[in-house]
């Protein structure tokens, strides 16, 4: 059976039983190029991170396992969920310079991976989902049809993304990028954002097609709509945050409690570098989802 249910075939499914309801770089601090709050200040030196691999490992109920790991060159997070019975899982943001590291979790845990997904094309860091396919039998790839990226999978609004009995629902959230998309377990209890919500941040809109207007409406109708309670786990964060939720956003991101039009001259007047990584980083991962570059 397909590991992705397209929106389509739901509603084709669920049309005999009376159209049954479908379930589904910014940031706070990095003055490397995906920063934020600190370069409005004023502050260029960034306190440094400490290089923690595992920062979360929690079993959520007695069927989804769940585990939050972390790259300290480009402070991305990465997400590994699996079913607990099933043992079938999804990577979500897997960077190549941990790669060995992912592999080897999933291999003491027991797992059998089936899906690894980018929650975009990062400009920061190269995607290890070519070089995995590699390394593990039937993995396929996944990324939004938006990004202009390859991989064996591409995304659409609405998709699911099944592992075991769970599954991940798929809501475009373009802005910093064409091709974001935040996944939202089926309980709406769980968010991962990429970088169009941050925590107290969002994704810079000065490259890669961003658009702060764009990015706002994605946030507020795709993100903020979510229940307060739901827990918003994001692609990066810079200061040794972990998570935050969706209630706490939407009355505390100093950016995205602001009226449109503020929050576009906030994100016009971020003056950030680039990614140092760009030029390599972004052609890698247009093509890194079928194979290694």
């Amino acid at each position: 059976m397909s590991s992705v249910i397209t929106a389509a075939s739901r509603r084709c499914l669920a049309a005999p039983l009376g159209g049954l309801r479908r379930h589904v770089e910014g940031s706070s601090a990095s003055a490397a190029g995906d920063g934020g709050l600190y370069a409005q200040a004023g502050v260029r030196d960034v306190p440094p991170v400490g290089r923690r691999s595992y920062s979360t490992g929690t079993l959520l109920n007695d069927r989804l396992l769940f585990r939050q790991l972390f790259e300290a060159e480009s402070s991305t997070y990465t997400y590994l969920l699996a079913d607990s019975v099933s043992k079938e899982a999804v990577l979500i943001d897997p960077v190549l310079e941990t790669m060995d590291r992912d592999l080897k979790l999933i291999g003491e845990l027991g797992l059998h991976l089936k899906i690894a997904v980018n929650t975009h094309c990062h400009a920061d860091h190269i995607t290890s989902t070519g070089l995995m396919k590699t390394r593990l039998t039937g993995l396929k790839s996944a990324i939004s049809k938006s990004s202009g990226a390859a991989a064996d999978i591409l995304l659409s609004e609405g998709d699911r993304i099944t592992f075991g009995n769970h599954y991940l629902s798929v809501r475009e959230t373009p802005g910093h990028t064409d091709g974001c998309v935040t996944l939202v377990t089926q309980d709406e209890s769980m968010a991962f954002t990429g970088d169009a919500l941050l925590i107290r941040g969002c994704g810079r809109t000065d490259f890669q097609q961003g658009c702060s207007e764009r990015l706002y409406t994605s946030v507020h109708q795709k993100i903020f709509t979510l229940p307060d309670q739901c827990l918003v786990y994001p692609a990066h964060d810079y200061l040794g945050q972990t998570v935050s939720t969706v209630g706490e956003e939407r009355t505390l991101n100093p950016r995205l409690t602001k009226s449109l039009d503020e929050y576009v001259t906030i994100m016009k007047n971020l003056n950030l570098p680039k990614p140092s990584k760009i030029d390599v980083s972004v052609p890698a991962n247009l093509v890194c989802g079928l194979h290694h570059v």
